[in-house]
């Protein structure tokens, strides 16, 4: 993957928008290729709940899952294009932006994917608490 030309990635927040926090308004991508990742809970490698009860346990876990995710294609955050994050309680907000910022913390170059977030009434486990989807450029 090394000999790959890296992809073309421009984040883009136009001023009828507004600057969104932490994320973008518009992501305009060119790759060889796009990775699709499916929904990532706190479950460990053996499906067990990680953090029960606890949303920013289980935040952190939702984005070490992602990063696992991206590593096995040879990826990381700085290729996130799209995040569709669900949240069983909107009132988690600001622990969700506090886990997200973290994650991106260290991206080089930043990256500010665009970003669809969403209250549902549940997640496929009753004890998952956030469900974190992406699809990064390669």
């Amino acid at each position: 993957m090394a000999s790959e030309m890296p992809p073309s990635i421009r984040r883009i927040n136009p001023p009828e928008l507004g600057t969104p926090p932490g994320y973008s308004q518009v992501v305009e991508a060119t790759a060889r290729r796009f990775i699709f990742i499916a929904g990532q809970t706190a479950a460990d490698q053996d499906g067990a709940v990680i953090g029960k009860g606890d949303f920013g346990v289980q935040a952190e876990r939702v984005f070490e899952n992602l990063t696992a995710a991206l590593r096995a294609s040879g990826c990381t955050p700085a290729n996130l294009v799209k995040l569709t994050v669900f949240l069983t309680d909107m009132n988690n907000l600001a622990r969700y932006r506090e886990a997200r910022s973290r994650f991106f913390a260290s991206v080089t170059p930043a990256a500010a994917p665009a970003v669809t977030l969403v209250e549902v009434s549940k997640l496929y486990g009753p004890d998952f608490l956030i469900e974190v989807e992406a699809i990064a450029a390669a």
